[in-house]
């Protein structure tokens, strides 16, 4: 067995730790940044909300032609939602709320949904460094 020394990275995860002042700091930046350029999202604009006040994350639109219908099954969007429940799951509750709204449409995605979804790429663009940062102040 060989000793590889402290752990770095593990799951797509990166793991900074400061054992001086007992912290530690999770972090996805670079599964995020590949997700972005998967999906062709790495030169977007960044935005600070992962959802706008006017979404339609909660309306059932019908596919209104047969070419809305082509675009919808050209589109990734069961793969980009379970890009975005990954992240969610392990480095950002923020993102909870619109990725679990999102994934509700995966049977039946339409254009605004997936325009949706890009939004949150979007917000992960300006974000990206976004993580758990865990302390203890006391010590026993």
């Amino acid at each position: 067995m060989k000793d590889l020394g402290a752990t770095k990275k593990i799951l797509e995860m990166e793991i900074f730790k400061d054992r001086s002042r007992r912290k530690l700091f999770l972090s996805q930046k670079c599964y995020i940044e590949k997700i972005l350029s998967r999906f062709r999202m790495a030169t977007t604009n960044p935005i600070d909300t992962p959802s706008a006040s006017n979404a339609h994350l909660y309306v059932a639109f019908a596919p209104k032609s047969s070419e809305e219908k082509e675009y919808v099954a050209r589109v990734p969007y069961t793969s980009a939602v379970g890009s975005l429940m990954y992240v969610m799951t392990y480095t950002r509750p923020d993102l909870a709320h619109v990725v679990s709204v999102v994934s509700s449409f995966m049977g039946e995605p339409e254009k605004e949904h997936w325009q949706d979804e890009k939004r949150i790429f979007c917000y992960l663009r300006g974000t990206s460094d976004i993580g758990l940062n865990y302390g203890c102040n006391n010590l026993l």
